[in-house]
């Protein structure tokens, strides 16, 4: 994508009151000169799921990235929940086919099938006990194009209560935000870079706050090196908070959805140009 985010757009103003300018560039520009930047930010990254490596060399060679490489190298492959549930965190149940591997349907239940690197909802479907065999196709068909996927039960509860998405910024809370129902069928395919979502504000339980900071704590990362997170969780048949995902990479951080939420990624980022700058002075 050419150009900021409208949502990141508002954060402009908040950094120009730090003395900071924010450049859209795109990051597989040839003629970009990254050491020429105090800091650089992934954002609107809709398409490196498509050439994950280059995306990963690229991001290696920037010399201050925020998030920075390893982060990105862990979070944009989802089997990165394996290590999550081995730390404890409440995760919705997961099972995984690796490249060429086979997988059957369940007998009843819906199930979501998606492949462990992609973004905005792309090759991704829901499917019922009456489309087992559209399900084991879409499992085949990933699976035999060389990609890991994944197959969670579809909790109902994203169609009353929805999704809760926590925004932290410095490692920080920020703000939360509900997302419907993303997933309606199987997958035929999506009319551009992303599947459109319903978002609306939310303020979150207790029981979802505590959920979204375990997950952070659980992160093989000092969490006071992430610029921005995003945790998304989804009530499971009990009710209970479970994580869906957890976004570091590219995730939209809906800073039109809290009032301050602009000035509060300003202040983030403003402090983490502060600390680059110091260490490439030494």
């Amino acid at each position: 994508m050419n150009g900021l985010d409208p949502d990141d757009e508002l954060a402009v103003a908040p950094l120009k009151e730090h003395g900071l300018a924010a450049e859209p560039v795109v990051w597989d520009d040839p003629a970009v000169d990254w050491a020429g930047y105090d800091l650089a930010l992934v954002r609107s990254t809709w398409d490196y799921h498509l050439s994950r490596d280059r995306f990963l060399a690229w991001a290696g060679a920037v010399p201050r990235l925020a998030n920075p490489a390893p982060v990105l190298a862990w979070n944009t492959d989802k089997r990165y929940l394996r290590e999550l549930v081995d730390a404890g965190v409440p995760t919705v149940p997961t099972e995984w086919v690796e490249p060429g591997g086979s997988w059957t349907p369940p007998a009843d239940g819906m199930v979501v099938v998606k492949p462990t690197i992609s973004c905005g909802g792309i090759d991704s479907g829901r499917y019922g006990p009456a489309e087992r065999d559209l399900a084991a196709a879409h499992v085949r068909r990933l699976a035999d194009a060389g990609r890991p996927v994944m197959i969670q039960p579809y909790l109902s509860a994203v169609d009353t209560a929805g999704e809760t998405a926590l925004v932290f910024l410095g490692g920080r809370y920020s703000h939360a935000i509900r997302k419907g129902a993303l997933l309606t069928g199987p997958d035929v395919g999506v009319a551009g870079l992303y599947r459109e979502e319903e978002i609306a504000p939310r303020e979150p339980s207790a029981a979802e706050r505590a959920v979204a900071e375990r997950v952070l704590d659980a992160v093989p990362f000092d969490r006071a090196d992430l610029l921005y997170a995003r945790v998304d969780l989804i009530p499971d048949a009990a009710g209970a908070p479970v994580l869906l995902e957890l976004e570091l990479a590219e995730p939209s951080l809906f800073l039109g959805m809290s009032e301050g939420a602009p000035e509060r990624l300003a202040a983030a980022v403003a402090a983490a140009v502060a600390a680059a700058v110091s260490r490439t002075a030494r």
